[in-house]
């Protein structure tokens, strides 16, 4: 399996400290965000590796090179033109991520999140599910939640009442998923787009499972919350 980190966007929360270094750069414990997952990554037997980069991005090829020091093997997906959004490079590091193993699954992880969850227990895809997405208990920025997760059914938050709403229990989607490469199959090569829309709409047909992580996860989003990791 291969794995794909997203490591472009810009950080504009985290700014003054993402004006001159990456965010995934930005260290937790004296190691930088992306390296924590590289590390996990191989740990959990995963070695084939796509990032993609836009903002600062000779930065973090720079820092990690072809990824033999950290015992894997990192291929780049630079967005030249400026960050694609989340959908936008996925799509475009397509071929990378089925290069030399077909069209199987690939896990997908936020740059900027902190976990340390063994990526070596993420389900594997149901044979109706195109996508397998793990949430959390809904942190301090964002306790709406992102989607609603009952008897191990999926379901997304606009579709439902206010009374629904207090009744079932709404989960934060933790930025770590599994992906088949159909998922994408319909959309735009050189699109700049999200996968939060596409992901509901994946919901809505069934299409995508779920699963709790009940390890330790913080989305690095603010100066605050990773001075709260280095404390």
């Amino acid at each position: 399996m291969k794995a794909m980190i997203l490591a472009a966007g810009r950080g504009e929360r985290m700014r003054p400290l993402t004006d001159y270094c990456p965010k995934p750069l930005l260290k937790v414990a004296g190691i930088p965000l992306i390296e924590h997952h590289i590390n996990k990554l191989a740990q959990s037997g995963i070695t084939d590796i796509v990032i993609n980069c836009a903002w600062l991005g000779e930065m973090i090829s720079t820092y990690l090179g072809d990824g033999k020091q950290f015992g894997v093997n990192i291929s780049y997906s630079p967005e030249n033109d400026g960050a694609l959004e989340t959908a936008g490079g996925i799509i475009q590091a397509l071929p990378l991520l089925t290069k030399n193993q077909g069209n199987k699954p690939f896990m997908l992880i936020n740059g900027d999140v902190f976990t340390d969850f063994n990526f070596a227990d993420m389900p594997i895809l149901a044979n109706d599910c195109l996508a397998h997405i793990c949430l959390v208990n809904n942190p301090e920025h964002n306790k709406k939640g992102d989607f609603i997760f009952d008897h191990h059914q999926l379901k997304n938050i606009q579709n439902q009442s206010a009374l629904e709403l207090t009744t079932l229990q709404t989960y934060t989607f933790s930025g770590i998923s599994l992906f088949h490469p159909d998922f994408f199959k319909r959309e735009n090569t050189r699109q700049v787009s999200k996968l939060g829309p596409m992901l509901k709409r994946a919901v809505e047909q069934g299409k995508v499972s779920a699963s709790i992580l009940t390890c330790a996860w913080t989305d690095v989003g603010t100066p605050e919350r990773l001075a709260n990791l280095n404390k």
